[in-house]
């Protein structure tokens, strides 16, 4: 897969984008980029593997004889140096077909999709390849804690990829994950997501179908049994329906959960992961029926399990001050942040706990989940909900009423606060929280470091 090809990527500093652009160098690719939000950590990871980067979007950064330039999704007409590359008739790809291309074809690429759960899951199956020693290839949209960085492309015949249903580029408006070339696909749950580019739930089907319809008979869909939006979907190869529900094939039946592990059995065979919630042990499941499609052991696929330490901004414990916990959550959809609430029950039995949740994805600014959001919320002891971040790219009619949701949760007996800002949010819950107390931070974005501000407020006398 080494390769003397000269790479260009446009939008270099995305997550994805970054982690591509440095797994590729590592194979012995030629590569530059520009971007113009040049910063840590992406600008220091970049930097130390030996890749140059322009700041800001430059005809001059365009090099003259690069074999391929990679067009970031962020990137749209009007962009300077796209408008240069169009009109020197250079060749351009978007990142999803670059990695069909370059990466995945010939592989046996395990696909995880859904509304919920594709980080977690896409990084534990490649934890269970990595720890039965089978050195696989994979791209994970979130940092793990299991592996050095996010991205790794070699010559393994396995290969993991998170599969995100939104759009390519603004020249491919089809999801990315119908370029990845399935022999395996995962389909954790299908919610409403993504409202600026789905306009319904009927467009979200239709993608996930698309999905299917890539996989070879020879190889295996894994579906969510207890999904009625996932039983909807059809598949020319064999389909296995994995939950709790009698009517599936790879029945799950919760055995044990403590505050640090859940114990699992599917159709009696046991097995116990480092995780907390419901949502988890369904994440597992899949892992399981994956990798056992792979090739691995029920004893191989247990040790993987077992030593899984999951990923950062997943329930992860940012510090403790005044004897009140502060957790850092990346949910941003209601079913989200309700399973996360519900498993934290598991962690933390007995203690208080309070939910902090800025509006910011381009779904949750929108109050078509009002109403979910509302129920989700009601799962804390007490929360806080932040003003609408970039109100002014919703149109008033169609935008969250912070509000609303939060008198409507008190209303049902559970305090909840609209603060306008972080000083007034860390205001707030320093009056109301008391040592022992539990706080879990929602949101997509850096959140102006609230974690940081608030561990130093507790903290305080």
């Amino acid at each position: 897969m080494s390769s003397s090809k000269h790479l260009h990527f446009i939008g270099i500093c995305g997550t994805a984008m970054g982690s591509t652009a440095v797994a590729l160098r590592a194979l012995g690719y030629t590569i530059s980029g520009s971007d113009e939000k040049v910063y840590p950590p992406m600008s220091d990871v970049l930097r130390e593997a030996g890749i140059t980067v322009s700041e800001g979007y430059l005809p001059e950064n365009l090099p003259a004889h690069a074999d391929v330039y990679v067009v970031g999704n962020a990137i749209s007409r009007g962009n300077e140096e796209l408008e240069t590359l169009l009109e020197r008739k250079l060749p351009y790809v978007s990142m999803a077909e670059l990695l069909k291309t370059e990466v995945i074809q010939g592989k046996r690429s395990f696909v995880v999709s859904g509304t919920h759960g594709k980080t977690t899951t896409t990084t534990m199956l490649s934890w269970i390849f990595e720890h039965a020693g089978k050195n696989p290839g994979f791209m994970i949209g979130g940092v793990p804690e299991n592996f050095t960085s996010g991205a790794r492309f070699n010559h393994s015949d396995l290969f993991v990829i998170e599969g995100d249903e939104y759009d390519t580029a603004y020249f491919d408006k089809r999801s990315k994950f119908l370029h990845y070339l399935p022999e395996c696909a995962i389909v954790n749950n299908i919610e409403f997501d993504h409202a600026d580019i789905f306009a319904d739930l009927d467009a979200i089907l239709l993608t996930f179908q698309r999905l299917l319809n890539s996989v070879p008979r020879n190889g295996l869909v894994l579906l969510n049994g207890d999904d009625k939006n996932c039983l909807g979907l059809k598949s020319y190869a064999p389909v296995k329906t994995v939950g709790l529900g009698e009517s599936c094939s790879e029945r799950i039946r919760i055995t044990e959960a403590t505050p640090e592990s859940t114990g699992f059995e599917i159709n009696g065979v046991p097995f116990s992961v480092p995780m907390i919630g419901e949502f988890n042990v369904r994440n597992a499941a899949m892992c399981v029926c994956a990798a056992r499609h792979a090739g691995l052991s029920d004893d191989e696929i247990r040790a993987g399990l077992e030593s899984f330490k999951g990923i950062r901004r997943r329930q992860q414990v940012r510090g403790v001050a005044g004897g009140v916990t502060v957790i850092d959550d990346f949910g941003h959809h209601p079913t989200a942040i309700r399973e996360t609430l519900r498993g934290l029950r598991q962690r933390y039995p007995g203690q208080r706990l309070w939910a902090v949740f800025e509006p910011r994805s381009n779904t949750s600014r929108r109050n078509l989940l009002q109403n979910e959001l509302i129920e989700a919320l009601k799962e804390a002891d007490g929360s806080v909900i932040a003003a609408v971040a970039n109100p002014e790219k919703v149109a008033a009619a169609e935008r969250l009423d912070p509000e609303l949701v939060a008198r409507s949760v008190s209303a049902a007996g559970k305090p909840c606060y609209h603060e306008p800002d972080v000083a007034a949010i860390v205001s707030r819950l320093k009056g109301e929280t008391k040592s022992g107390d539990v706080i879990v931070i929602f949101s997509n974005g850096g959140f102006d470091g609230i974690h940081g501000k608030l561990l130093k407020a507790l903290g305080e006398d």
